[in-house]
């Protein structure tokens, strides 16, 4: 079967999985990125947001050649059915930022990318707005490095905060190459002890998640890649 390449944003949504696989480092447009390979699939972490998730893309498909391309990830949900540990398979994704889309042959549902780790408030929002279920920031910057290039693109996110859970901004602890400050967020966690119950919430929802897409990547190599690789295309999709 040809090589899978799976595309995260953070090591930790995938450490259960590639713990123990060996790690390449190798260099493409001037990034260097480790690339995590055992078998048949290969994984990289390529940073938080669209821009970082696009580029990590293009280079595992420029140095790799996979025919599969997966965004896989921590979401937010959107709704009250999704609970943390939940994996969602989306059969739509949007782009927030221009209202693009593209439709896959399977899956349920739609998953919108959003430029920014939304807050319950704009959760709300988007599920009014696009009818979705859940939120991310990296599924449609790697559809459009996929379909670019020609090679098939899959979803698999699994729910990491659900829709009422509430956090101050975390873009200040994002650099511009995508990767999380964790020392500076560290410190601000620190000095603000009412913050504390929802710092140790939310490493916990973090580790439930983890797993439980990682229990569903151990099996990606499995999955025939015509069942699922099919996408219809981008196309203009208006808010509601």
């Amino acid at each position: 079967m040809s090589k899978i390449a799976i595309v995260a944003a953070l090591e930790r949504e995938v450490r259960p999985l590639v713990g123990e696989w060996a790690v390449c480092e190798r260099e493409h447009a001037g990034r260097a990125y480790h690339f995590f390979e055992k078998d048949d699939v290969v994984v990289v972490c390529g940073g938080i947001g669209a821009a970082a998730a696009r580029r990590a893309a293009e280079a595992v498909i420029a140095l790799y050649a996979p025919a599969l391309v997966y965004s896989a990830g921590f979401a937010g949900a959107l709704g009250l059915s999704l609970k943390v540990g939940d994996v969602v398979q989306p059969r739509r994704v949007v782009n927030a930022g221009d209202g693009s889309g593209i439709t896959l042959d399977h899956g349920e549902g739609l998953l919108v990318s959003f430029g920014s780790v939304a807050s319950a408030e704009q959760k709300a929002k988007l599920r009014d707005s696009y009818g979705a279920q859940a939120v991310d920031m990296e599924a449609a910057g790697v559809a459009h490095a996929a379909q670019a290039r020609g090679v098939g693109f899959g979803v698999v996110k699994v729910i990491s905060d659900e829709s009422g859970f509430t956090f101050p901004s975390m873009e200040r602890f994002v650099d511009s190459e995508g990767r999380f400050l964790e020392t500076r967020f560290a410190l601000f966690a620190c000095l603000r002890p009412w913050l504390w119950p929802n710092v140790v919430r939310m490493a916990r929802n973090s580790q439930k998640a983890s797993r439980a897409l990682c229990e569903w990547l151990r099996n990606v190599n499995t999955v025939p890649i015509s069942a699922i690789d099919g996408v219809q295309g981008m196309e203009a999709i208006p808010r509601r």
